[in-house]
């Protein structure tokens, strides 16, 4: 599965956040988007997976050559896309495994297995140190930033995606905490094989992966492209060296 953003440019709230973006993520690349605070990152994985605060005003993004633009989000995600969220929303009332259950069904549009999809969920709750009686709870209600997190890497674990958007899986976390996570990626990313592109603006969950690209954005536009020594760049230099 090939995703392809083309010189895309789009608003929020009437004002311009990118400012013609362009990058090709394919199935079992592993990419990197890094940059401040403020540059875009978010609002890019936002319009990737079709967010309704995001306008498009120019530009295209296609999954295999077709525009996605107008799709819905529900739609994007049967193709095989999938975003972690930076802030995962807590929903009162809307039980974890339930919750599981029916967005594996939704976007494989079958009926699933059940003994299957609960030894699924009981083996990632295990690599994830994730306390079993969380799972049991509402969606992210009084989740910790961690088991939010947690819980993010969990919902990719068991929809398998063909591209995943990992909008900053490091924040809030501790060390140990970051330490599992990335672990977990690297896990996922060898048995289902999906494109990653991991957004941040710290270099300290990259010590524990091994992109293959990496990309740094500012002001709305992805400003350069490398591989692993530019992270080294950002760290030595910061990002104002990277856009002498």
């Amino acid at each position: 599965m090939l995703l392809e953003i083309k010189d895309l440019k789009a608003e929020i709230g009437g004002k311009s956040i990118l400012n013609g973006v362009s990058l090709k993520l394919d199935t079992n690349e592993f990419h990197v988007l890094m940059g401040p605070n403020g540059s875009g990152k978010t609002t890019l994985a936002k319009a990737i997976m079709g967010h309704p605060g995001v306008k498009i005003t120019g530009g295209d993004i296609l999954v295999d050559g077709k525009s996605i633009i107008g799709l819905t989000p529900d739609k994007r995600a049967k193709l095989g896309l999938f975003m972690l969220f930076q802030n995962p929303s807590e929903i009162d009332g809307v039980g974890f495994v339930n919750f599981l259950r029916s967005s594996l069904e939704s976007v494989n549009e079958q009926t699933i297995n059940m003994k299957e999809f609960m030894d699924s969920i009981k083996s990632n709750v295990e690599h994830l140190n994730f306390d079993k009686n969380v799972v049991g709870r509402s969606l992210n209600k009084g989740f910790s930033g961690g088991e939010k997190k947690k819980a993010e890497i969990l919902q990719m674990a068991i929809l398998k995606p063909k591209i995943a958007i990992l909008d900053e899986p490091d924040s809030g976390l501790d060390v140990d905490a970051i330490k599992i996570v990335a672990e977990n990626i690297n896990r996922i990313r060898e048995e289902n094989g999906p494109g990653l592109l991991v957004i941040t603006h710290y270099s300290r969950i990259l010590k524990y992966m091994k992109p293959e690209y990496v990309h740094v954005m500012l002001n709305g536009k992805i400003v350069k492209d490398g591989g692993v020594s530019l992270i080294e760049e950002i760290e030595k230099s910061g990002y104002d060296k990277i856009s002498d």
